[in-house]
C-alpha cells in the first residue's frame, strides 16, 4: 500500500524528516511513535501529499505521490492533528461538501451519508451545528470527513488528542472497525492506544525511524531485563531481612527500598528475564505475605523511552506552513 524510500523535507536549512525509508502492507495498521519534533506529522503530511518531500521517492497503491499526487488524494483519508473543520455548517451539510470536494457525485454522497455517520457514531447529531459539538464528537466528524469517500489509506495524526478517558475508549473502538476497511496509520503519544490498535509500530527519533516492528519485537529486549515492584510484609517488620530474601534470587541484579507501599514495604527489583513467579515464590517460602507485584512500567514505555531518548534530542522544532485551503479536504488540488 505505501512505499518511501531516502525520503527527506527541509524548511530551509532545519531538517525536519529523514531520509526515511519503510513499507506498510495493504490492511495493515501501523502506529507512528515519536517525541515532539521528532518528524511523525511531517512524515503523515508528505504521505498524504499535503506536503511535498525535498528528496526521495513515495508510492501508495502503486501511484507515485510526487508525481500524480491527484490521484494519490482520491485513495487516502486525512485526519490531521486539528481536524478541517468548519463551525457554522452542520454535520452533514459539512460531510456532503467534504464528499463533493473530493469528486465524489450528489447520489454517491446521498448514499454514503448514512453508513459514515452510523460508522462515527453520529446519526444524532447529523443536524446539528459542528461548531455546538463537543470536542469528542468533532473528532468524530473529522474521522468521519477522512472516510466519506471509502479510501483505501486512512491517515490519524494524533486522533485522541483532548479527549475524556471515556472519549478515548470510543475513538480507540471506532479505529478498531475501521480496520475492517481501510489500512490505517496511526500517530498518536498515548502508547496504549498504539499498542491497542495497531500491528506494527515505527519509532522515530531525531527525524529517522530508529525502531520498528510488532510490539512483541521491540520489547523483547525489555523482558529479558526487567523491572519489578513488589510489595511485602513480614510478621516482625523487619523490611532489611524482606530485602535480604529478594537478593538471593538468581536473576536478581539489584534491589531498591521505596519506603512503606500499599501496607506493607515496597522494593524495586532490576532483574535478567521475569522473576515474578520466582520473587513470589520465595518470599511465601519464607513465610512472607505478598501484598503486591508486578512489572514496574509497561514494556512498551520502556521501549519508547529508551529508543526514542536514546537517540538524542529530536530537531529543533518548526511547525510547517498549514495552507488553510488544504486543510479542508486534503489538499488544494483533491478537486481535481
Amino acid at each position: 500500500m505505501i512505499r518511501t524510500e531516502q525520503v527527506s523535507k527541509f524548511f530551509g536549512a532545519q531538517r525536519a524528516l529523514g531520509p526515511v525509508s519503510f513499507d506498510i502492507a495493504d490492511g495493515e495498521a501501523v502506529g507512528f511513535l515519536g517525541l515532539n519534533g521528532a518528524g511523525k506529522t511531517t512524515a503523515l503530511r508528505i504521505l498524504a501529499c499535503d506536503l511535498r518531500p525535498s528528496s526521495g521517492s513515495v508510492s501508495v497503491d502503486g501511484i507515485d505521490a510526487i508525481t500524480q499526487p491527484h490521484e494519490v488524494r482520491k485513495r487516502i483519508g486525512f485526519l490531521p492533528e486539528a481536524p478541517p473543520l468548519h463551525g457554522d455548517m452542520t454535520v452533514r451539510d459539512y460531510l456532503s461538501f467534504a464528499g463533493r470536494v473530493r469528486g465524489m457525485s450528489a447520489a454517491e454522497v446521498k448514499k454514503r451519508l448514512p453508513e459514515v455517520c452510523a460508522q462515527t457514531h453520529l446519526d444524532e447529531v447529523d443536524n446539528a451545528l459542528i461548531r455546538h459539538l463537543s470536542h469528542g464528537f468533532r473528532q468524530r466528524v473529522g474521522v468521519a470527513q477522512a472516510i466519506i469517500h471509502a479510501p483505501k489509506l486512512l491517515i490519524l495524526d494524533e486522533p485522541t488528542r483532548g479527549l475524556d478517558p471515556f472519549q478515548i475508549v470510543e475513538m480507540r473502538n471506532m479505529i478498531r472497525s475501521l480496520k475492517e476497511h481501510h489500512t490505517i496509520l496511526i500517530s498518536s503519544h498515548i502508547l496504549p492506544e498504539i499498542s491497542e490498535t495497531c500491528d506494527r509500530l515505527l519509532i522515530l527519533g531525531a527525524g529517522s525511524i530508529i525502531a520498528a516492528g510488532t510490539e512483541a519485537e521491540l520489547t523483547a529486549d525489555v523482558a529479558r531485563t526487567g523491572r519489578v515492584i513488589v510489595s511485602a510484609r513480614s510478621s516482625d517488620g523487619d523490611h532489611g531481612a524482606i530485602h535480604k530474601v529478594l537478593s538471593a534470587i538468581d536473576g536478581v541484579d539489584h534491589v531498591t527500598y521505596l519506603g512503606r507501599h500499599d501496607g506493607g514495604d515496597g522494593f524495586e527489583i532490576a532483574a535478567t528475564g521475569d522473576v515474578r513467579a520466582a520473587v513470589c515464590r520465595t518470599l511465601v517460602e519464607n513465610e512472607i505475605d505478598v501484598l503486591r507485584l508486578d512489572r514496574a512500567v509497561r514494556e512498551l514505555e520502556s521501549v519508547f523511552m529508551s529508543v526514542a531518548v536514546g537517540a538524542g534530542a529530536a530537531p529543533a522544532a518548526i511547525a510547517p506552513p498549514e495552507p488553510a485551503l488544504e486543510k479542508v479536504a486534503g489538499g488544494s488540488d483533491a478537486k481535481n
